[in-house]
């Protein structure tokens, strides 16, 4: 299980595992309630984290595990639209500075816990709720996995999990979510909150030192460029006929004229998407206040500036000479080549603790969906704080073992597979949560068949992509129709699912079909902590007016 493991590097590594264990379940214990027995404790950590805190568990939170691998993986693949991630993750912020406030403010008046609590509450819809919670654990579901993949890259160049027969490859992996999950089921949100400080000063470290340090040791920054440009030039000439049959994909370090769109659109429908992850909502509301979502909006690109230069990491991989077939290994053999073993062992500790922090935040947030829009809205319409809090906590842990078991079980492209459809998923909640917002025009039945129509049309697209290694699934991006323009197929389905919507609403308007009773009022959208008013306590199925 643990053959050709470095032994210092293994000790860091353990060490370190061992210390976010022990703040995992100290974390019950930090900025403690009177009882942890409630969603809005155990779920969202007493809504009461400050700009300090909210930074680092909201920038943990999105920043995965799974993106400090699969970024760098892309540009040492020699994709050309590798460095999307970048410029996605500075739009979203001018995006959640205009919306989120709002979202906050109607959740903290009302007692939202999720985002499917406001789309019932603003559209009188259980229907509507029901699918956009179904869609948020859908979508989250495999973003979990992806953290396990993570893991599991970190492991095996470390030479843990590699021995023969699946116990002993896969005992390390399942002993990492186990104690995950203890201390989850324990601390709740809490955990990840406190576990995120050692995370992200960990990754800062370790970037930081990457791209001053190995830069040095392979010649400079011009040397990397270089070798990287005719190292791609090389591949391309040598695999002219594969690239012009489809068999291969071309490399470069800029998108070409004809990705430059795929480029943008992936981008952009990348930022909308962010945002309407069920985990991104609930790090937004564990905060205590408007001002907090929006000084955590000025100050979470520093996050960007890392992912940059965490991005180019892929580039020195190449011309550090790593060979890898998995190019999601690319950075942690990098570093096991190039960094000492302690500081090998300390880069590795900071990616598998960087899977931990999103996975416990990802199973809170898929839990919270369960409990609120599934269990008390059609099973137990009557179930008490204390039974929520239950009901989250067995269903988190289920969420986690189904992921385990995903990844384990299945091959690991299904799992990227399945988070490319994620993606496209859950942008078709933004209508309903984000128009909803700022407009009752829209009507909820329009709403639903808009969700429909885009959940149905990008997935068909999605399926009928193909790559030089599968023919379904292969890839984000489809032809705009009508036109040979690669773009992202999230926004296609998007534009899809808005076009029903807008088009139904006046239908079903002129028809006077019932729209229901709004349960927000206008004043809820800008109330902050302290403002008179209706806190933490409405239940999301009685109306407040008619």
């Amino acid at each position: 299980m643990i053959d050709n493991v470095d032994g210092v590097a293994f000790g860091v590594f353990i060490f370190l595992f061992l210390v976010v264990t022990v703040l995992g379940f100290a974390a019950a214990r930090w900025r403690r309630a009177k009882s942890l027995d409630s969603l809005d404790e155990w779920g969202l950590g007493g809504r009461g984290f400050g700009t300090f805190i909210a930074w680092f568990l909201i920038g943990g939170d999105i920043y995965t595990a799974y993106t400090f691998i699969a970024v760098p993986a892309t540009l040492y693949a020699g994709s050309a639209v590798g460095f999307f991630a970048v410029p996605y993750t500075i739009v979203v912020y001018p995006l959640i500075f205009l919306f989120l406030p709002r979202l906050w403010s109607v959740s903290h008046r009302h007692g939202y816990v999720t985002p499917a609590d406001f789309v019932q509450g603003r559209y009188d819809s259980r229907s509507l709720a029901l699918v956009v919670a179904l869609t948020g654990i859908l979508a989250t579901m495999p973003y979990i996995a992806l953290q396990l993949v993570g893991m599991q890259v970190v492991l095996e160049v470390m030479g843990i999990g590699t021995g023969s027969g699946w116990f002993a490859q896969d005992l390390p992996l399942f002993i990492a979510f186990v104690v995950l999950a203890a201390y989850t089921y324990s601390s709740g949100l809490r955990a990840p909150a406190l576990i995120a400080f050692v995370k992200d000063t960990l990754i800062y470290l370790v970037i930081i030192v990457a791209v001053v340090y190995i830069p040095s040791q392979v010649g400079g920054w011009d040397h990397i460029f270089s070798s990287v440009s005719a190292g791609f030039a090389d591949f391309n000439k040598a695999n002219a006929d594969a690239i012009a049959a489809g068999q291969a994909s071309p490399k470069a370090t800029m998108p070409p004229p004809p990705l430059q769109w795929a480029y943008a659109s992936l981008a952009l429908g990348s930022a909308l998407a962010l945002f309407m992850y069920p985990h991104s909502v609930t790090g937004v509301l564990s905060t205590r206040s408007r001002s907090v979502i929006r000084r955590n909006a000025a100050l979470l690109p520093a996050y960007s500036f890392l992912l940059g230069l965490l991005a180019l990491l892929g580039f020195v991989a190449i011309a550090a000479g790593v060979k890898v077939d998995n190019p999601q290994q690319s950075v942690p053999q990098l570093f096991e080549d190039q960094f000492s073993p302690w500081f090998a062992g300390v880069a590795f500790a900071a990616i598998v603790i960087g899977a931990l922090v999103p996975a416990a935040i990802m199973s809170i947030a898929a839990a919270n969906l369960w409990t609120r829009n599934i269990y008390r809205a059609f099973i137990n319409p009557g179930a008490t704080h204390a039974q929520e809090a239950t009901q989250s906590k067995v269903v988190s842990l289920l969420v986690k073992f189904g992921a385990l078991v995903f990844v384990l079980a299945l091959s690991k492209d299904f799992a990227i597979n399945l988070q490319l459809l994620g993606g496209v998923w859950i942008l078709q909640t933004l209508p309903a949560i984000v128009i909803g917002l700022y407009t009752r025009w829209m009507h909820r039945w329009a709403l639903f068949a808009g969700w429909a129509v885009g959940m149905a049309y990008g997935t068909w697209l999605a399926y009928g992509v193909k790559s030089p290694v599968q023919d379904h699934f292969g890839g984000p991006l489809v032809n705009f129709p009508g036109t040979e323009t690669k773009f992202y197929i999230a926004l296609i389905a998007f534009a899809a699912n808005l076009l029903v919507a807008v088009v139904l609403t006046v239908v079903l308007r002129a028809l006077g079909v019932d729209e229901g009773v709004d349960r927000t009022r206008p004043q809820d959208f800008h109330a902050d902590a302290g403002d008179p008013g209706v806190e933490n306590e409405l239940d999301p199925s009685e109306p407040v007016h008619a």
